[in-house]
């Protein structure tokens, strides 16, 4: 693997982050439409039909590990993007982009906990500068009363849900691939979100905007972001592909002030810079080895 990367490089690269970025502002704007049941079951309908098309995800995974999938369709699938529309009906696009920033964070609490081992000194400085920029991120909506204390809750469910879920599904993807394991695991959330989702679905007033919202949310977040993050791993290795994920939440950020007119306390973004700065040190740790 080359260590000298070309522009196109570094924008396949970006793609996966760029997409995700997007997709608490599609959260956003699918609320305006059907509920927040509506939205997760819908995205994950497309996402399931968009990764059905392509052959990767057709690669069969033993019975033996079926119960480790179903695992990662909890907790990776179902029940985070169950929590978003929820939190984004009470706290903005962009705080819930922002703290997103926090997943690399709870992904490396959790490895240390499984390992029953303390990660390196790097490491734990870049966590311990992380979580601080977590509470900087969360505490002006903790000002705001009860429903954006719920808000920030849900949201940081979310985060520590990936932060499980990635460490179940690293062992499952080494053996089997991405796609079929995100594949089989979205099949799970659709049927986990079901019960509540069709009936939102069915109930939903729907416009231009808002469907689109969906579409994009579905094709682009739920599915071809994890398609591009695959191939980038292959192709770049793992550690320059997650890195990626540094553009969340200032995507988000940017979007919902441009696009929805959100207004976002100082001491969030200050937060915001600081916890991409805690997580960029981890994985500059994990690449060196400290």
């Amino acid at each position: 693997m080359s260590d000298h990367l070309r522009p196109a490089d570094w924008l396949r690269i970006a793609l996966p982050g760029l997409i995700w970025g997007t997709s608490f502002l599609f959260i956003a704007e699918g609320l305006e439409a059907v509920g927040p049941n509506g939205v997760t079951f819908l995205r994950l309908v497309i996402g399931f039909l968009t990764l059905a098309c392509f052959p990767g995800a057709w690669k069969s995974i033993p019975k033996s590990d079926w119960g480790w999938v179903a695992a990662v369709g909890l907790v990776w699938m179902a029940f985070p993007l169950s929590m978003f529309p929820y939190a984004e009906q009470r706290v903005t696009s962009a705080l819930t982009g922002m703290l997103n920033g926090g997943v690399p964070l709870t992904t490396a609490i959790v490895a240390a906990f499984l390992a029953r081992k303390l990660p390196g000194r790097g490491i734990l400085t870049g966590l311990a500068v992380g979580l601080i920029g977590v509470v900087l991120v969360a505490l002006p909506a903790l000002g705001e009363g009860k429903n954006s204390v719920d808000g920030v809750l849900m949201i940081l469910a979310a985060v520590i849900g990936y932060g499980v879920a990635l460490n179940i599904a690293r062992p499952l993807q080494v053996k089997y691939g991405s796609l079929p394991v995100i594949w089989r695991a979205q099949a799970v959330a659709v049927l986990l979100t079901a019960p509540l989702g069709v009936g939102e679905v069915a109930q939903a007033q729907w416009s231009l905007w808002p469907l689109l919202a969906i579409v994009g949310l579905g094709v682009g977040g739920t599915a071809i972001a994890f398609i591009l993050m695959t191939s980038n791993a292959g192709k770049f290795g793992a550690t320059r592909a997650s890195s990626t994920t540094f553009l969340m939440p200032p995507v988000a950020l940017l979007l919902g002030v441009i696009v929805r007119d959100e207004k976002v306390a100082f001491l969030s973004i200050l937060g915001g810079a600081i916890c991409l700065l805690g997580a960029w040190a981890m994985a500059r740790a994990q690449a060196v080895g400290r």
